[in-house]
C-alpha cells in the first residue's frame, strides 16, 4: 500500500439540496451530526454519519467560489456518491512519495472547520489533505487523502450510533465500461492488488478498510439486488455497509446503499 495510506477513510455524497438530504438519510436510519459550515472560500456545507473508523460526508455547496467549481459541475450531472478518501497518517509525506513516482498531487493543505456539537457546545476539527490530480480518476472516482489531527472533534460516540444498525463502510461499488482496467489503475495509484470475484474486480484499500469494487452497472446490480437504471454508467454507485441489522437495499440521493452482516 501507499506509505501513510492506512485504508479508505470516508465516502462524499454530493447533493443539491443539503437540508433534504440530510433529512433522507435520517429517514433511511442514520444518526446525523450537526450542519458543519466551511469556510468562506469553500462555500459548501456538510452533515457527517460517523461509524467505526470511517464515514459518510454529505456535501453541499452553499455559495460559488473557484473552490467548489468541480462540486458544481458534478452536480450539472447527477447527485451521488461522487469522491472517496483515504486516512493518511502523514499528508506531506503522502505528498512527497506520489512526487517520487512522478505524480504532481494538489496539496497539501491544512483546513479547519467549526464542528457543532450534540447539546449545543462547540469544537474544531481541524485536516490536511492532498488530492491525486484530476486526469488520475479511475472509473470517473476521484480521489484524495485526508490527516485527521482532531479526531475526537469528528468520532463522536453518540453519532456513531444508527438506527439501521450500519457499522462501517464494506465496499465502495464504482459502475464503469471497463471495469478491469479501472481497478487496475486504482490499484496502482495506492500500490494494492486486484482480485477478480466474478464480474466484479475489487482493490483492497488497508486492513479492515473498505474495498473498492468495479464493474459494469448491470453487473453491480446483478450482484447486489439493485435496479441498473437508477445507477450512473460511470463514476461512484454506492456503499455496502456492514450492518447489524440486514435489510433490503435503499437508494438516498443517488446513492445505492447495501446491509451486509457485520
Amino acid at each position: 500500500m501507499l506509505t501513510t495510506i492506512l485504508g479508505i477513510d470516508h465516502a462524499m455524497i454530493v447533493v443539491r439540496d443539503l437540508d433534504a438530504a440530510a433529512a433522507d438519510w435520517a429517514a433511511a436510519g442514520f444518526t446525523l451530526s450537526p450542519r458543519g459550515l466551511h469556510s468562506e472560500a469553500m462555500g459548501s456545507a456538510n452533515y457527517t454519519i460517523m461509524l467505526g473508523e470511517d464515514y459518510i460526508e454529505l456535501l453541499g455547496v452553499v455559495a460559488p467560489t473557484p473552490r467548489n467549481e468541480n462540486v458544481r459541475n458534478f452536480l450539472e450531472g447527477r447527485e451521488g456518491f461522487a469522491r472517496t478518501a483515504f486516512t493518511t497518517s502523514d499528508a506531506a509525506a503522502g505528498v512527497a512519495a506520489l512526487r517520487v513516482r512522478g505524480i504532481e498531487p494538489v496539496g497539501p493543505m491544512d483546513f479547519a472547520r467549526p464542528v457543532p456539537l450534540p447539546g449545543g457546545a462547540m469544537t474544531e476539527a481541524r485536516f490536511s489533505i492532498f488530492q491525486w490530480p484530476e486526469t488520475l480518476a479511475p472509473g470517473a472516482m476521484r480521489i484524495f487523502a485526508c490527516q485527521h489531527h482532531t479526531r475526537d472533534a469528528v468520532w463522536i460516540a453518540d453519532l456513531q450510533r444508527h438506527a439501521n444498525g450500519a457499522a462501517a463502510i464494506r465496499r465502495t461499488l464504482v459502475a464503469t465500461l471497463e471495469p478491469e482496467t479501472a481497478a487496475a489503475e486504482m490499484a496502482a495509484l495506492i500500490e494494492s492488488t486486484v482480485e477478480e470475484v466474478g464480474a466484479i474486480f475489487l482493490v483492497p484499500t488497508g486492513p479492515n478498510r473498505a474495498d473498492f469494487a468495479f464493474a459494469t452497472r448491470d453487473d453491480l446490480a446483478a450482484a447486489y439486488s439493485l435496479d441498473a437504471a437508477s445507477l450512473p454508467e460511470s463514476g461512484g454507485a454506492g456503499l455496502v455497509l456492514a450492518s447489524a441489522e440486514v435489510r433490503a437495499p435503499v437508494m438516498v440521493t443517488g446513492c445505492a446503499l447495501v446491509f451486509e452482516p457485520l
